[in-house]
């Protein structure tokens, strides 16, 4: 894949030139650079240590980081019992004839007997049938629901469908890369007799395909997949239940009083624990597709975990392992890609959506898919050590409103109360304080599947041209920052999913991106990749998101830092004029805090064990770190490594992570002496004008949000309102350039964060919810003090 040279598909003739240079081989004078990634890659997929220590501490052993990579598409003779000239052309066929397929427990006598069920059939449950119906009618209803739910697997189909599977990977990507160390922590935890239950990011309508083949290859068994039951039509539905798919009956999100849903919820949650005592694994899918148009965490995937956590409550089973699990393309099919946003897959949809991905993509480089598996953990042991870490919250309107309005200056020592994604009916049966457990253990897992991710060399390169070369970039300099930022990429402990010479990877990866960039030859040989203009923008904005989690504490950290000098100089002002400016530490850690309650807790995805002071230190380590800040010794203060003169006090010198409460407030003020100071290096000027950058999108968008008020026409639905504000980013788009804010997505976050805020209030109406401007904000001087208040993070 590295070595090949870039081809792309038949232009129009007014691209004749232009095409030329993409089939030329980018300029094939260029000297090879030598192989950098062979010095460092780090192990990533640990478990949290605070919440999970005894999991951190026995599914792990250093000899499992030096294990490698395998391919698991890859299947030769070697992979069968036989061997001879007619089994090399038929090993995909005798492969899947020796796949190891337990038979399922399936039985639905066991969900028709089980306590919940029983216990709404006979009305000792809230809201059952009670004796006016009849036994015989609630059964059919108990099957009718069940069929609904699931179907027991068919071994024949599942042989044939996984040859099928393999057949279409190998012609569609060049590899299936899975860690065997991660492969071996997952067999460990297998081991122990618990249920796996698997909870993944979701890339594609491709990964609830991919990831059972993977398992399934790797002798985990059949793994059952819990689907979107509104993305696939009724007949493929049918198909994915006897491949082991399951769906959540629509009865299942009717309010807790109607009769028929408690019992679709008690038939959803008997399955759910006939599953689990069964010991099949269980794949949960916790993100929503790309392109999504709503909250990053699935409704749907909380729901299921929430069954999960209620089955282990009850004791049904012990304990249950949680895997977090990420999946990363290279480039994800298109066919895989857009059916999800448009109407219910089918099953002749879905035919021609793969002979589409193969047609399409035999004509293009094929790419590589990398599959984590992160070390799994104890459920239970989740569960006791995560409610010591709950602490008070308030809602945005509470922390930020007073302070933006300039009625105050003192933060609230308290945690941010953020929550978009819906409750449904299966998790609003729970506790108020179980459903909060699902909520936290469902950003916990989802931060660890983002750390895990691979970054791929197409968001490595979209950043590049997006946020340090919009107006082009010669070749040549091109290689050089590749592998700058990819060398800063591995050393704060992500690794990436790919591999080779720099030149042999920009070339690869500019020809994944050639829709969106374009070259043009100059003097010398040498080639100028520039950036296409327009929505082309918006999709540079979207890879760039896959590297912000990899700079997010030193991102956070620039602007927070941006914030304290726009009163003092001018953002346009020469560096070293910067560099001379004081920045206190408590100044430091109140520009982090009213910059993380302003961005979307989706977008952050902190760990929930995590204070937001803790976060504030982390992100100040990280800006000495990476050389943008160095301390400055004010005459008569303490050194600050001078460890020797601090005298012991009676106090603890320690506290365990996240326990900051009132009374640590003198440890806070000792830092009121601690000062910093820009460093002069000469590379710190464009490093810190990269970090401000890679928020700049959504911090752009909420200002134009705030500028756009007055407006905007109010009172109005929600999909509305979010319809005009995408249309007045359009519009500014089109007059700026700054086409990467220009996104329904961030549309949608700037609305929400508003109405989280106070600015818009939502009202009931006869059309349904209605938003208007709240009675404080109509005010246009409010409205440009909160304008003023996101635009100083803003770095131009």
């Amino acid at each position: 894949m590295l070595g090949t040279r870039l081809r792309t598909q038949q232009g129009s003739s007014q691209n004749g030139p232009e095409t030329n240079l993409w089939s030329s081989g980018l300029g094939t004078k260029l000297e090879a650079i030598t192989p950098f990634l062979g010095k460092y890659r780090p192990f990533v997929g640990r478990c949290c240590q605070i919440c999970t220590p005894k999991s951190w501490e026995s599914l792990f052993h250093r000899s499992i980081m030096d294990l490698g990579f395998c391919n698991v598409i890859l299947v030769k003779e070697e992979n069968t019992r036989f061997r001879g000239w007619l089994v090399r052309r038929l090993c995909y066929f005798l492969w899947s004839l020796e796949l190891r397929i337990q038979p399922c427990g399936d039985d639905p006598q066991k969900v028709m007997e089980s306590t919940g069920v029983q216990n709404v059939i006979s009305g000792r449950a809230p809201g059952g049938a009670g004796e006016g119906q009849v036994p015989s009618l609630v059964k059919k209803e108990v099957q009718r629901i069940l069929g609904h739910i699931q179907a027991p697997p068919r071994p024949f189909l599942l042989r044939l469908f996984s040859w099928a599977v393999l057949r279409f990977l190998n012609r569609l990507f060049l590899n299936v890369q899975l860690h065997k160390g991660h492969m071996k922590m997952v067999h460990k935890a297998a081991q122990t007799g618990l249920p796996l239950i698997l909870l993944s990011t979701h890339k594609s309508l491709l990964d609830g395909i991919l990831l059972p083949f993977v398992l399934l290859s790797q002798g985990l068994g059949v793994l059952r997949v819990a689907w979107d039951p509104c993305a696939f039509s009724p007949i493929l539905r049918t198909l994915l239940r006897k491949l082991g798919g399951l769906f959540l009956p629509p009865e299942a999100n009717l309010s807790l009083d109607n009769s028929e849903g408690v019992l679709a919820r008690a038939v959803v949650q008997a399955v759910v624990e006939q599953l689990l005592v069964s010991g099949q694994p269980l794949l949960i899918f916790l993100e929503e597709l790309p392109g999504t148009q709503g909250p990053w965490l699935s409704a749907l995937g909380q729901a299921w975990l929430g069954l999960v956590v209620q089955a282990v409550q009850a004791g049904v089973v012990p304990d249950a392992m949680l895997v977090p699990v990420a999946i990363t393309h290279d480039l994800v099919p298109d066919a895989c890609d857009t059916h999800h946003a448009t109407a219910p897959l089918g099953l002749w949809t879905g035919a021609l959506a793969v002979l589409w991905s193969l047609g399409g993509w035999r004509c293009g480089p094929r790419v590589c898919v990398r599959v984590h598996l992160t070390q799994p953990f104890s459920l239970q042991e989740y569960t006791i050590n995560s409610r010591s870490c709950w602490g008070s919250r308030q809602t945005l309107e509470q922390l930020l409103q007073p302070i933006v309005l300039g009625q105050s200056t003192v933060i609230p020592d308290t945690e941010k109360e953020q929550e978009w994604t819906p409750i449904t009916g299966p998790l609003l049966a729970l506790k108020e304080e179980d459903q909060l457990l699902v909520r936290r253990l469902s950003r916990h897992i989802l931060n660890a599947s983002v750390a895990s991710s691979a970054v791929m060399s197409r968001a490595i390169m979209a950043t590049l041209l997006l946020f340090k070369h919009q107006k082009g970039v010669f070749l040549s300099q091109l290689l050089g920052e590749f592998f700058w930022l990819t060398e800063e990429t591995l050393l704060r402990g992500f690794d990436v999913g790919f591999s080779g010479q720099v030149r042999c990877l920009v070339q690869h990866t500019l020809s994944l991106l050639q829709a969106h960039v374009a070259l043009l030859r100059v003097h010398q040989g040498d080639l100028l990749v520039v950036t296409r203009s327009g929505p082309g923008l918006m999709h540079l904005a979207r890879l760039s998101a896959q590297l912000l989690p990899v700079f997010l504490s030193e991102a956070v950290g620039a602007c927070a830092v941006r914030a304290l000098l726009a009163g003092k100089v001018p953002a346009e002002g020469p560096w070293e004029l910067q560099g001379i400016q004081l920045l206190s530490q408590n100044e430091l850690y109140r520009q982090v805090l009213l910059l993380l309650h302003l961005l979307p807790q989706d977008m952050l995805l902190l760990q929930p064990c995590q204070s937001s002071y803790c976060y504030c230190q982390e992100v100040l380590d990280r800006l000495i770190q990476c050389g943008l800040l160095v301390a400055e010794e004010t005459p008569g203060s303490q050194q600050a490594c001078d460890t020797g003169r601090q005298r012991l006090s009676t106090k603890l010198l320690w506290k365990p992570s996240g326990d900051f409460t009132d009374s640590d407030s003198d440890d806070f003020e000792e830092a009121k002496g601690r000062y910093f100071r820009l460093s002069q290096q000469s590379r710190c000027p464009d490093f810190f004008l990269f970090l401000c950058r890679l928020l700049s999108p959504m911090l752009k968008a909420f200002a134009q949000a705030a500028a756009f008020l007055h407006q905007g026409q109010l009172p109005d639905t929600e999909s509305g309102y979010v319809e005009q504000l995408f249309q007045f980013l359009q519009a500014t788009a089109q007059e700026d350039g700054f086409f990467e804010c220009a996104d329904p997505c961030l549309a949608i976050k700037a609305v929400w964060t508003f109405r989280d805020l106070g600015v818009l209030q939502q009202t009931p109406s006869p059309a349904g919810p209605m938003l208007r401007l709240s009675p404080t904000f109509t005010s246009r001087d409010n409205q440009e003090k909160l304008e003023q208040f996101i635009r100083q993070f803003i770095c131009g």
